[in-house]
Order: structure tokens, then C-alpha cells, then sequence
């Protein structure tokens, strides 16, 4: 069902369009009712107020034609085929194609259908009766002919209004189809930054509670420190989650929020915060090597995706492998030629930690395919030929912002 404005154009220019149009109509057919038969053809011979009167039905109208076309329809085209039958004018009814392109534009399919039907039958009927019954000037081929002249006015004007009509339903769809895309996308950035600060921190912090509950009274120094570990983890989760929120609610990087300290004004995480994801992971018991070969002019947001698909490879390693479980992170490339990623374990953990089996599997994997995919890059992520898991993500140079996220490949786990 297509929806389009329910008025037109109602400028005020536009307006005093329609009141100018209005005023040379109501003139001219005033000047046609007291003009004589001086040509031959008939003439209106009735009281001048009668001429007036028609004048003004046929003219005045048109001002409001933008405001209510229906019953301006009616009034223009019933006083249309009242000059026509007393001989005031027989013009090809300009006037009611006035009135009838708005009637086609603004109304649905019946109503319009409807009303150029009521044209065309008053119409033809108005012009036969004059021009070859009542009043006749010629033969019955004139008659014939001035009434398909009328039609291709009226027919051509209604097809008009009706085109414009397709023209604004297919767009207003279009703007529609659009938005829906983006509040979509919004949801699934929304998403992806929400599991990206809490998916990681919330690993490390379930992983070094389960030690320190196993540890307790054996090492009980051991516990203190995966206690304080918790505790950082948690405070940093809390500020880049503050800083997300401040920036869905339009807050910005560079604007303070009364309450949340210098958490509200912290800059969106970047290359130089990778040491701290080395850090958690360690502490979570992974033992970690960075390796970075990266430009310094790295655009913000390249460096944003790449620190949430480290993140979001890190927090696998820590969910699904054991402790002294070796991980190498490799980064090459720069804001010319791209970006390489490479996050490789060696799957030799030794046992694994109660409550490091109850971290199920999430959305990971699948998050980091359509950060890449938004760069029209390349994510391969699976079992390393070598023993432990291995993701490898390319980012080109610049965005491919209409690059459709696909399905993980089967060689994929979801993390």
C-alpha cells in the first residue's frame, strides 16, 4: 500500500500561484460572458449575473485546489459544463484538469479512478449537448472532435497526478527500506560494542574467580591477587562501558557527564591499548606475545576494529583454552596498503580451571566477520594445523561501508 502526502505543496509562493490563476480564470470567462456573437458562433445572451456567477464557480475554486480537491473538483467541473451549455466558452476544461491533477495525486486508486470518470462523462456529455444538440455550430464530427480534445486534457492531466503519486510512494518506500537498514545496523554496532566490553572483561573476571576459589586456603596470596585482578578488570570494563553509553547518548568523546569522572570523557580504545588486552589475558592465565608493525597514522576507526577483533580472539583463547596456554598476536600493515591481523594459541593449556567449561559460546566470531566485512575484508578463523585455534583478519585501506555481512564459513566455531 503506498502512502504519499496528504495535501500538495502548500508554499506560500504556491499559494498566491493558485490565487493569481484563479483571478485571470474568473476574469476571462467574465470577459467571454459579455462578449458578443460577433464570429458567428452562439453566444450567452442571459443576465450578466449568470455570467458572473459562472465565472466565478469555474475560477475562484482553483485557490484552494491544493487544500481540498475533491469537492473543488466537483464545483470547477460542474460549472465548466455550465458554460459550456450556455455557449459562455467552449474551452477544452483547462480548469477542471486544474482540479483533477490533484484529485489523482492525493487519492487512492478508487477515489482517483472515480473522479476521472466523473470528468470525462460531464464532460463529454456537456460538450455533445451544446456544440450538437442545443446550440449547434457545425456537424456532429465538431462535437465529436472538441470532446476527445477535452479528454486528452483531462486524461493526460489525471495520468499525470498519478505518476507523481508511483513516483512519491516508491520513495517514500525507499526512505522507509533505508531506515529500517540503518536502525538494524545501529542494533547490530550496538551489539557488537556491548558483547566486545562485557564478553572480555566478564571472561577474564570469571576465570580468575574460579582460581581464586580454588586456590583459597592453599595460596591464599594467589587469591589476593586474582581478587585485585577482578577488581581492575571490573573498573576498566566500567569505563569503556560508560564510555559506550556516552556515546549512544550522543554525550561524545569530548564532552564531560556530570557523575562518571573521566570516564565519560575517555577516548574510544585504539593500538595503544592492546598492552592492557595482553595484560588480561596473562593475568587470566594465557601467556601472551604482541607483535605490532603497524603505521601511526592508522585511522580511528580501523583502530577501533582492531582492537575489538583482538579483544574479542583473546577472550576466545581465555574462554576455551586452559592456563599456560601460548598466544602470539601479530599485527602488520598500515592506513595505505591495510591491515593484517593474526591471533594464534598453541592449544597446550594444562587443565582447565573449574568454571572456565560453564563459559558458553556466544556471538564472537560472529561479530568480528562483520566488523572486517565492513571493510570489504577477509576473516579466516579455525583449528590451527599446528594444534590450538588461529583467526586471521585482513582489513583494506579504506571502508566498504555497503559490504553485506555474511555467515561464518564451516571451518568457523562460534565463540
Amino acid at each position: 500500500m503506498d502512502t504519499v502526502p496528504q495535501r500538495l505543496r502548500t508554499g506560500s509562493h504556491l499559494l498566491f500561484l493558485d490565487a493569481a490563476t484563479a483571478g485571470v480564470v474568473v476574469a476571462a470567462y467574465v470577459a467571454l460572458a459579455g462578449q458578443g456573437a460577433s464570429d458567428g458562433l452562439p453566444r450567452f445572451s442571459g443576465p450578466p449575473w449568470v455570467g458572473w456567477l459562472v465565472a466565478a464557480c469555474v475560477g475562484a475554486p482553483l485557490a484552494v485546489r491544493r487544500l481540498w480537491a475533491l469537492p473543488v473538483l466537483a464545483v470547477v467541473l460542474g460549472a465548466t459544463a455550465a458554460a459550456t451549455l450556455l455557449d459562455i466558452t467552449r474551452d477544452p476544461y483547462v480548469s477542471a484538469a486544474l482540479t483533477l491533477y490533484p484529485a489523482a495525486l492525493l487519492k487512492p486508486a478508487r477515489w482517483a479512478a472515480g473522479a476521472l470518470v466523473l470528468a470525462l462523462s460531464v464532460s463529454a456529455a456537456a460538450v455533445l449537448t451544446g456544440e450538437a444538440v442545443l446550440t449547434p455550430s457545425g456537424p456532429w464530427s465538431d462535437a465529436v472532435g472538441t470532446t476527445v480534445l477535452v479528454w486528452l486534457v483531462l486524461g493526460a492531466t489525471w495520468a499525470a497526478g498519478r505518476v507523481v503519486r508511483e513516483r512519491r510512494a516508491r520513495a517514500a518506500r525507499r526512505q522507509r527500506r533505508l531506515a529500517e537498514e540503518a536502525l538494524v545496523e545501529e542494533r547490530l554496532r550496538i551489539a557488537r560494542e556491548l558483547h566486545d566490553v562485557v564478553s572480555h572483561s566478564l571472561s577474564v573476571i570469571v576465570v580468575k574467580a574460579a582460581v581464586a576459589n580454588h586456590v583459597a586456603r592453599a595460596r591464599p596470596e594467589e587469591t589476593r591477587d586474582a581478587v585485585r585482578a577482578i577488581e581492575r578488570t571490573g573498573r576498566e570494563a566500567l569505563t569503556e562501558m560508560r564510555r559506550a553509553l556516552g556515546v549512544l547518548r550522543g554525550d561524545g568523546a569530548g564532552r564531560h557527564t556530570p557523575g562518571e569522572g573521566l570516564a565519560g570523557t575517555a577516548p574510544a580504545p585504539g593500538l595503544d591499548d592492546l598492552p592492557c588486552l595482553v595484560q588480561r589475558a596473562e593475568e587470566a592465565g594465557v601467556r601472551t606475545g604482541l607483535r605490532t608493525r603497524v603505521a601511526a597514522d592508522l585511522p580511528a576507526g580501523t583502530a577501533l576494529t582492531v582492537y575489538r577483533i583482538v579483544q574479542e580472539a583473546l577472550t576466545n583463547v581465555v574462554k576455551h583454552s586452559g592456563d599456560g596456554t601460548h598466544c602470539e598476536v601479530t599485527l602488520t600493515g598500515g592506513a595505505r596498503e591495510g591491515v593484517c591481523i593474526e591471533v594464534v594459541d598453541d592449544g597446550a593449556g594444562n587443565a582447565v580451571v573449574p568454571g572456565r567449561a560453564d563459559l558458553r559460546g556466544g556471538h564472537g566470531l560472529l561479530g568480528m566477520r562483520e566488523r572486517v566485512m565492513m571493510y570489504g575484508g577477509a576473516l579466516e578463523a579455525g583449528p590451527h594445523p599446528g594444534g590450538g585455534f588461529a583467526v586471521s583478519a585482513r582489513l583494506p585501506a579504506e571502508p566498504a561501508h555497503d559490504a553485506p555481512p555474511t555467515s561464518p564459513s564451516r571451518t568457523e566455531t562460534t565463540a
